[in-house]
């Protein structure tokens, strides 16, 4: 069983504590994380990729410690950051390829991973398009099929669905809840129907830490006594309509 324990991590920045003391244990399934700019979001997944040194906790997979396990830690993660550079004047297929050869991948495996990613993504009839030529909508999908290039345990995904209209939205909320069934996959966003839809368990996050966790039902009957709410109308009752807008969550 995959098993992926989150164990006490904080995180300082100026004296102000971004992440406080978080603990979880993570199995296969979908995770939404939601929460209002500045709550600490980014921070948490970063410290999870190891791109940010955690300044307490620490991270086990399958009961390891992965600053223990270096590089083998490195080779279960795909991470789609809510910043993800792009090299414009490569073209999808060019891009797919440098990035599997920056994860290990040999040519070949790499041209047949990147064929099929496209085609889950409905970019395969853009192979030889330059990136700067793709839509937003486009290149947000083109980041998704990059972060799965290595068959990933551990899939981080911020704000993946920014830039997707509502057709594309569908399409990925279906590829990520079959991604869930045998890999854990962490995601925030800040259209909450999504995280509704797909995720099996809730994070709240405020302020550094997590306020509220639960099943999508069993926060909705924590918070009003039933499950016929809506979870933005949850996400309000906690975090209130200002930061329901344009907050990235």
């Amino acid at each position: 069983m995959i098993e992926l324990e989150i164990s006490n991590i904080s995180k300082k920045y100026k004296g102000k504590k971004a992440v406080n003391q978080i603990g979880a244990v993570l199995h296969p399934g979908v995770y939404g994380l939601l929460g209002a700019n500045g709550a600490g979001k980014t921070t948490l997944m970063r410290m999870i990729c190891g791109v940010l040194k955690m300044d307490e906790g620490k991270i086990l997979y399958d009961g390891e410690d992965m600053n223990d396990m270096g590089e083998r830690y490195r080779e279960l993660l795909g991470y789609l950051p809510q910043d993800f550079g792009y090299y414009p004047n490569f073209t999808v297929m060019e891009f797919m390829l440098y990035m599997a050869s920056l994860k290990g991948i040999g040519t070949a495996l790499a041209k047949q991973k990147s064929k099929v990613l496209l085609k889950k993504v409905g970019l395969e009839s853009n192979h030889r398009t330059k990136i700067k030529a793709l839509s937003g909508g486009m290149k947000q999908r083109l980041g998704i099929a990059q972060s799965l290039l290595n068959d990933p345990k551990i899939l981080l995904l911020d704000e993946p669905t920014a830039g997707l209209d509502p057709k594309e939205r569908v399409r990925f909320r279906t590829m990520i809840a079959e991604l869930g069934k045998n890999r854990i996959v962490l995601l925030s966003t800040h259209i909450v129907s999504d995280v509704e839809e797909i995720a099996d368990w809730i994070f709240m996050m405020k302020d550094g830490e997590i306020i509220k966790q639960g099943t999508v039902e069993s926060v909705k009957k924590d918070c009003f006594g039933d499950t016929s709410c809506s979870l933005e109308k949850v996400y309000l009752h906690y975090f209130g309509e200002e930061d329901l807008g344009d907050a990235a969550f």
